[in-house]
């Protein structure tokens, strides 16, 4: 009994004795030796005015403006239209597409030059300006739905010979922009658009259009001059009181029919279909509306 109370005593003392493994003392020593290395060179790094390096035949000279100011001196440099740093730092750019929705900016960012899709839904862009895609003629998309748009440039679009697909829903417009010819998407719902400011031949010229939204804003009318390629003519929630044989048809040709038109919705508006027959002679189907 007295062998195995010694043994036990033994074996809990010893270690308390010895010193720390040599492990660890090498790794503090090294922690040490590393902090102390580090410190002296940020201090000769801060201290350094220039230094010539030769690298790879070649001098290279460090400039002390390259440093970080101090707090004291801070440099305010303003993001230009010749980097694609700040955009793609604020928004998401992949592949040609650049991704700027809910960020509250309230205007539209310098696009990479090969931008081919652009959405910035749901910001606070006030006004589009002619600038803002005069150097991007690659877009074929672009979505600015949900924002407070108020005015638009004359030639913010129309220069934008690759465009098909255009979203200005949600926002604050009286009137609609010149469109670029190759357009098949056009959505403009929920705005505050009224007849007169849609010019006559708006869509005239339009032949790829193929999808019209203008939905839940102030029309009186209905646009004149749709062009043969509508397929789907959105209209509901506006006002439109009137609409004459040549609305949809043809008044002086009885047998032209309308073959690509699928869909006229123009409920919500106080015109009574019915009353207004021959307006849809030319429809393989009625408009969805009122018609008592």
């Amino acid at each position: 009994m007295e062998t195995l109370q010694a043994t036990f005593f033994l074996f809990v003392f010893v270690p308390l004795v010895n010193p720390a493994p040599p492990l660890q003392q090498e790794s503090l020593q090294f922690y040490e030796y590393d902090t102390d290395v580090s410190m002296g060179s940020l201090t000769q790094d801060y201290e350094m005015q220039s230094k010539d390096i030769r690298k790879d035949g070649t001098n290279v000279s460090l400039d002390t403006s390259l440093m970080l100011p101090s707090d004291d001196n801070q440099l305010d440099v303003p993001p230009t239209k010749d980097t694609n740093l700040p955009t793609c730092l604020l928004c998401v750019c992949l592949s040609g597409s650049v991704y700027c929705e809910e960020i509250d900016i309230e205007a539209v960012p310098p696009l990479p030059k090969e931008t081919a899709y652009l959405y910035a839904r749901f910001n606070k862009i006030k006004r589009i300006a002619a600038s803002d895609f005069a150097d991007i003629p690659t877009l074929r998309r672009i979505d600015f739905s949900g924002n407070r748009i108020e005015e638009i440039e004359d030639g913010a679009f129309s220069k934008l010979l690759l465009l098909e697909e255009l979203s200005l829903a949600e926002n604050r417009l009286v009137k609609l922009p010149v469109l670029p010819p190759k357009l098949t998407t056009f959505n403009a719902n929920q705005n505050r658009i009224k007849s007169r400011g849609i010019k006559a031949n708006a869509f005239k010229k339009l032949t790829n259009l193929a999808y019209l939204y203008l939905g839940h804003n102030a029309l009186e009318s209905v646009p004149l001059n749709l062009p043969e390629s509508l397929r789907i003519l959105h209209l509901q929630y506006n006002n439109i009181t009137t609409i004459t044989d040549d609305t949809f048809c043809k008044s002086n040709n009885t047998r032209y029919i309308r073959t690509r038109m699928d869909e006229i919705r123009m409920e919500g508006n106080p015109i009574v279909l019915a009353k207004h027959v021959n307006a849809f002679s030319c429809l393989r189907m009625l408009p969805v509306g009122t018609y008592y």
